[in-house]
């Protein structure tokens, strides 16, 4: 259950950020023809994922019915972090098209520092401790894990993920409203 809980998590924000990334890109087509607002492009990307995601938790639901356990307020802390991400990553895409290889190498960095495969134990005590208490993710996994086996939430981690999320929504709207205009020259 420890891992499949990381692993899910970690797997909808890698595959939703991924597809935001090229959903302006890939839906040029239609931007150039019909207007739509675009941001709509990234956000159907992530609800989509996020769908998906919530289809594949049928066994940790199983699991947490049996545990008495009703974890969605921390699926949602999830849901607007990979939305804000996506965002700054599909305004990014549009300008920059090697993001989508930068990306994928960024995510397996994050993979790495999200203790989906290890227990943080030893790496929270050591002088290393800061790679896992600032990113979000691993604060986010660690959040869910910890309403899974019915631990006390850690009110610090939940804190620095919703701020985290805010503001990088904050930052990728701002951004993809800013840039949206010329997203037709680039795509």
């Amino acid at each position: 259950v420890y891992i499949l809980t990381g692993r899910l998590m970690y797997s909808y924000f890698s595959s939703s950020t991924t597809r935001a990334l090229k959903s302006v890109r890939a839906n040029a087509g239609m931007i150039k023809k019909v207007y739509v607002p675009k941001y709509i492009y990234p956000l159907s990307s992530v609800l989509y994922n996020y769908v998906i995601f919530l289809i594949s938790l049928i066994v940790l639901a199983i699991v947490s019915v049996v545990l008495g356990i009703q974890p969605t307020i921390y699926m949602l802390l999830l849901l607007l972090l990979s939305y804000g991400f996506g965002m700054i990553l599909s305004t990014i895409g549009v300008f920059f098209r090697d993001m989508e290889y930068l990306w994928s190498v960024a995510l397996m960095i994050i993979m790495y520092t999200c203790a989906i495969f290890y227990y943080p134990s030893k790496l929270l005590k050591s002088g290393f401790s800061w790679i896992l208490k600032f990113n979000p993710l691993y604060c986010t996994i660690s959040i869910f894990r910890s309403a899974m086996f019915g631990e006390m939430m850690n009110m610090h981690y939940f804190a620095y993920a919703l701020g985290f999320s805010v503001v990088s929504i904050l930052i990728g709207m701002i951004c993809f409203k800013k840039k949206q205009d010329e997203f037709i020259l680039y795509i």
